[in-house]
């Protein structure tokens, strides 16, 4: 008798690997990998946001003149009335003999377009490259809010994109008020750096002007962030904004109070040097989300790319924002148009009741199997068990989330598994029954079964890969169980079965006693 044969040694290997990596995730033990818990399941906050994509638009248009001013410093072009006009950027160049110059520059700003009346420009973005900034202000906001949350250590949050300007974020596992304050405000954070010049021609004059009478000037009025009452009168023209960036860490000064250190890229310390080193015994305002954390007094050069944020932060401030800067700032301001809460006793209640479906399913299942096909039923059972140690092995290795229709697709793919094992068990009895002997009977009933085995799981599988790619989060979770419960599946049924029925086939011939064996009368 042929005990031994690839497919059973692939099939055991199956089963060692199922039942090693599975145990973490059932018996919920302190070490190995283990699959985690979606919002449904264990609780926590679903929060949809909207993204105010207009503000990305103006953003990128301020990110234009800033360009500008520092290609016209660096330049040393003479330009005249910099400024931000609603959704446009004005200004002169002085001389008409630096006009090639300007253009040169302002064409390899892609998306631009350029009006000229003599020495004056009018720029403003085409259509096309308003609405892909608007896109990609969604898709980059879905970003930051995912590197933040990484940053901050919650564990499995989903952050999706849902239509034009949305955005779904889940966090399972919050469950007090605190905690759920601390996620929001790192979400909705701007963490929006500037770093502004300080008009000091007319920085007397900040209590006296109005909005409008600065913006005359190409200034605006910021409070302080520790005192509204105390105001600033900065260029509108910031000198460096977030996006130079790299790093921003948590440090203490003299009087050990929390304070950010932050660090800029190879451009924003160049622009950093070049502006210090010419605004020496001026102002430098540290703006962020439109107050002004400190204005210190330039008294050298400063090289090296970085500087320092103080402005009375707690500890757990400090923390958030030096995170909210380092995963970049927010294209636009996100605003909370829909939260629930949902209880740990919910999710706990959708357990029992899941665990229920799926153990009720299974026990109906192997009964039946057994009580109709014998022991031929049984292999099948043992290749069922099989089937989702595997499916809970696969998932707790790519530390994937289970959610409710995760649930629902594991109770489906116990129904899915043993259907594989039906239709080459009634293959095999149907020749029984012509006659045929045993060993012909199994290796044709599986050639026979194999096309419709194949045809069937394999148009279940595209709808599943199809519905991972459009559907939402929940959907995704369906969508991963069913796919590697139908993969394995073919494994356990079309290899793993049949390795079993090859190491056995000697014996079934020699016992002649097909009821036993397949319920065969």
């Amino acid at each position: 008798m042929k005990i031994f044969n690839y497919r059973l040694v692939i099939f055991a290997l199956s089963i060692i690997f199922g039942v090693v990596f599975a145990i973490p995730s059932l018996m919920q033990t302190d070490s190995g990998k283990k699959i985690s818990l979606g919002l449904d399941l264990q609780g926590g906050l679903h929060m949809l946001l909207g993204v105010n994509t207009h503000e990305a638009v103006t953003a990128k248009i301020k990110t234009i003149a800033t360009t500008v001013k520092y290609y016209a410093d660096d330049e040393d072009l003479l330009i005249d009335g910099l400024s931000i006009d609603s959704d446009s950027v004005v200004f002169t160049v002085l001389d008409k003999d630096e006009i090639p110059k300007m253009d040169k520059m302002l064409e390899q700003i892609k998306g631009l377009d350029i009006s000229k009346n003599e020495l004056s420009y009018t720029l403003i973005l085409t259509a096309d490259d308003i609405e892909k900034t608007k896109d990609l202000a969604v898709s980059q906001a879905v970003e930051t809010i995912r590197n933040r949350l990484d940053q901050f250590g919650l564990s499995e949050p989903t952050v999706i994109r849902q239509g034009s300007t949305d955005i779904v974020v889940q966090l399972p596992g919050i469950k007090t008020q605190a905690e759920e304050k601390a996620a929001r405000e790192l979400i909705s954070k701007p963490a929006n750096l500037e770093l502004m010049a300080v008009d000091e021609e007319r920085a007397d004059q900040v209590y006296t002007l109005s909005r409008a009478q600065a913006a005359e000037y190409g200034d605006i009025i910021l409070e302080d962030t520790r005192d509204p009452n105390k105001k600033y009168l900065v260029k509108e023209i910031p000198i460096l904004n977030g996006s130079q960036v790299v790093d921003a860490q948590v440090a203490f000064d003299q009087g050990n109070q929390p304070i950010i250190n932050f660090t800029l890229n190879s451009t924003g310390a160049r622009i950093f040097g070049d502006f210090t080193g010419k605004s020496v015994g001026k102002r430098l305002a540290v703006v962020l989300d439109g107050k002004v954390y400190s204005a210190p007094n330039i008294r050298e050069r400063i090289g090296g790319g970085s500087g320092q944020i103080s402005g009375g932060f707690t500890t757990s401030e400090a923390g958030n924002v030096a995170i909210a800067l380092r995963s970049g700032a927010l294209p636009a301001t996100v605003n909370l148009l829909e939260k629930r809460s949902v209880g740990p006793s919910l999710g706990a209640d959708s357990i029992k009741a899941s665990t229920i479906a799926l153990v009720s399913g299974f026990l109906i299942v192997f009964v039946f199997m057994i009580v109709y096909y014998r022991r031929a039923g049984v292999i099948a059972n043992i290749a069922l068990i099989t089937n989702i140690f595997i499916i809970i092995a696969v998932m707790a290795m790519f530390g994937a989330t289970l959610t409710l229709p995760g649930m629902a697709g594991i109770v489906l793919t116990v129904g899915m598994a043993v259907d594989a094992n039906v239709i080459i068990s009634e293959r095999v009895r149907e020749l029984l029954k012509a006659g045929v002997s045993v060993q012909k009977s199994i290796e044709d009933g599986y050639s026979n079964a194999m096309s419709a085995i194949l045809d069937a799981n394999i148009t279940t599988l595209l709808v599943a890969v199809i519905l991972y790619a459009y559907g939402t989060g929940a959907i995704k979770g369906f969508a991963i169980t069913i796919s590697i419960g139908i993969l394995a599946s073919m494994l356990t049924a079309i290899l793993g079965t049949h390795g079993i029925y090859e190491a056995l086939g000697a014996k079934i011939a020699k016992d002649k006693d097909l009821k036993k064996w397949f319920g065969v009368s």
